[in-house]
């Protein structure tokens, strides 16, 4: 008979540093506003950025790149994209939410320390199948990981990070000279902030609120039904912090 599975405890946290990690999932927020002008030092910078390329890469592809962009000038030429890109979306948004979107700080572009691109070379890996094969968009996924990676260890630094979405993809990858073959996933404002709020600023203007999780899971198929201790224990946890240990 094969041999029982051992479990090693001792490859777990203890529970300060369970806290911690999830303190830092729970409390991190998408920043647009309440940065501070004080230039974010450089050995913190790199740190996230250690941080961003230890992320999980499907076939170790590592297929991310950053661009540090600290020119006043090059920010106010990406926020122009931003506010043209607006503009853009603004009719797409229903009537009666049009007037709460126009209020709504949607970046940080200008008063954030620093910005970040971080781009996916769709080319790093293209002679290697593995994990792509089937789902050639994991180059993609697992830059998404890195942004992730980022922006918890910022939450722990106490530094703020926005993703700005709302810019037309081919109109950043001229500005900022981004080859055809690498691909911009996230627009990162990044630095320090006066404070980080204690909920997602679009769940405190009213634009949505979080969905029950017990809702969101299924059993064995998509609908099925079950799982009723497991939503049990979901509900016995506390609301908007770290598990309990």
């Amino acid at each position: 008979m094969p041999e029982a599975m051992t479990v090693h405890d001792e490859d777990g946290f203890d529970q300060p540093a369970r806290d911690a990690v999830y303190r830092a999932m729970f409390t991190r927020r998408d920043v647009r506003s309440h940065f501070l002008p004080a230039a974010l030092d450089d050995a913190v910078l790199a740190r996230l950025l250690l941080a961003a390329h230890h992320a999980p890469s499907v076939g170790f592809m590592q297929p991310w790149n950053f661009i540090v962009i600290r020119d006043a000038e090059r920010r106010e030429k990406v926020r122009d994209l931003f506010l043209a890109a607006r503009d853009l979306e603004l009719p797409a948004i229903e009537a009666e939410r049009q007037a709460l979107y126009r209020q709504l700080k949607l970046e940080g572009i200008r008063e954030s320390a620093l910005n970040i691109c971080v781009t996916c070379n769709r080319e790093r890996s293209k002679h290697s199948p593995l994990g792509r094969w089937h789902n050639p968009e994991m180059d993609l996924y697992s830059t998404v990981c890195a942004v992730q990676n980022f922006w918890l260890a910022a939450r722990a630094e106490g530094v703020g990070v926005g993703w700005v979405s709302i810019i037309e993809p081919q109109a950043l990858k001229s500005l900022l000279s981004i080859p055809e073959h690498v691909t911009p996933i996230a627009y990162l404002c990044v630095g320090r902030v006066t404070e980080l709020a204690p909920r997602p600023d679009l769940e405190t203007h009213g634009w949505g609120q979080r969905l029950p999780l017990s809702e969101l899971i299924m059993s064995e198929t998509f609908s099925g039904p079950g799982e009723t201790l497991l939503k049990s224990a979901i509900a016995e946890l506390k609301t908007g912090g770290a598990p309990p240990g």
